[in-house]
């Protein structure tokens, strides 16, 4: 999925860790912070700031003009409507949801602090929390730091791919949270400062985010996209520096959100690459990629089963899905790569049990060549595996009742990579 909704969006950490609480004094609000900060940060990160950051207040109001004017440059209205739709075709947000106009409501909520690439300015809230301030002027510096070694601003204008666009946001957004917190504990290791180890910290930083009454509310799919980058990207940083204790994340970003979750897809030799999925026709802003987070999400919003999503997403090797038109209505077409006949196998029949539950489906009319076609609830779901150049394919089709399921030639698709 899009994560459109991270682009200026800031995690509160401060529950249950400790802050630093006072008001600072020098040239301006903050600048002492920004002062005490910066030499932590660089000894935390191994980089040095190549030009001093900048801070400048900014009012509430100010703070959701940005948000929105960034939101229209980074995700046009047409562009978010197609988004939008995907989503509901596949049954991640409701119907009735007009998506844009809660992630501007989620956007803004609590918001604190920001760094905005395209100036190179980090803008504080007039009137917010003293804690909450310390905490945000120490992650978004680290945003600004980032920023002088690698674009941020062209990563945030990531169009085409958004499980690329993930792995490079979960890196941004994870380095922030993990060095801000080690930061905090004054360079401690955060798995044995915290009671119960990183699964605790993990589970802070959640119980916090769903403490806002906007975040709490929105669906599924929409908070743990929020988290994804936070929690997975600061779980990818606390292994990067295990493996590379003197390297720099920045150096190398991950491709894909299999690299970001899963250790021996980014650390091992080689790397695992995802295959690129061409579909037959002109690609268009219909289009779009899941990944394997993606498709954990699509898997656990309909079977509620964590177990069954990760581990039949978990041999995923890359996919593409377009929006179509079919009957009266539109459809999804999404073709997914598999590492193994075993991982294609796996994934049909967890995907199988969610058309199942979703629609309300009998049990489906299986052919012959594999191919199985589930009805229900005015849908016809087709599910059909298949090899593609030696490779594990496996093709799902959704359209209304009464529609073609022919709605891709899967003679010419096409696979790039491993």
């Amino acid at each position: 999925m899009r994560n459109c909704w991270t682009i200026a969006a800031v995690i509160v950490l401060a529950s249950g860790v400790g802050c630093d609480r006072r008001r600072n004094v020098g040239e301006g609000a903050y600048a002492e912070q920004v002062a005490e900060a910066i030499p932590r940060i660089e000894k935390a990160t191994g980089l040095k700031f190549k030009t001093q950051p900048k801070l400048e207040m900014r009012s509430r109001t100010q703070v959701r003009e940005f948000l929105v004017r960034k939101f229209d440059e980074s995700t046009p209205a047409e562009q978010l409507k197609t988004e939008e739709l995907a989503y509901k075709l596949f049954g991640l947000i409701p119907d009735t949801l007009d998506l844009r106009r809660f992630l501007l409501e989620l956007l803004t909520e609590q918001i604190v602090g920001y760094y905005d690439p395209g100036t190179k300015v980090l803008y504080v809230v007039e009137g917010a929390p003293d804690d909450l301030t310390g905490i945000t002027i120490t992650h978004e510096l680290v945003h600004a730091l980032q920023d002088q070694y690698v674009n941020l601003d062209s990563i945030q204008r990531t169009t085409g791919n958004s499980d690329r666009q993930a792995a490079a946001q979960a890196v941004m957004e994870g380095q922030a949270t993990y060095e801000q917190m080690q930061i905090m504990l004054g360079g401690e290791n955060l798995a044995t400062r915290m009671p119960g180890g990183w699964e605790q910290l993990r589970q802070t930083i959640r119980e916090a985010q769903s403490s806002m009454p906007i975040f709490g509310n929105a669906p599924m799919a929409i908070q743990e996209s929020l988290l994804f980058p936070y929690l997975s990207g600061a779980e990818f940083i606390r292994r990067f520096e295990m493996h590379k204790p003197k390297a720099s994340p920045l150096d190398s970003l991950p491709v894909s959100t299999e690299q970001i979750l899963n250790e021996a897809a980014y650390f091992g030799t080689p790397r695992d690459m995802p295959t690129e999925v061409t579909l037959p026709g002109r690609r268009d802003s219909t289009e779009e990629t899941m990944g394997e987070f993606g498709t954990r999400l699509f898997l656990f919003q309909h079977l509620k089963d964590h177990t069954t999503a990760v581990s039949a997403a978990a041999g995923w090797d890359g996919d593409r899905y377009r929006v179509v038109r079919a009957g009266r209505g539109f459809g999804i077409a999404w073709v997914t790569v598999w590492d193994t006949a075993m991982d294609a196998a796996q994934f049909v029949d967890a995907v199988g049990q969610a058309i199942g539950k979703r629609y309300r489906t009998s049990a489906p009319t299986v052919a012959k060549s594999g191919v199985r076609t589930y009805s229900g609830s005015g849908r016809t779901v087709m599910i059909t595996p298949r090899e593609i150049g030696g490779r594990n394919v496996v093709m799902f089709v959704d359209v209304p009742a009464g529609a073609s399921t022919s709605v891709i030639d899967p003679t010419r698709i096409q696979l790039v990579g491993q």
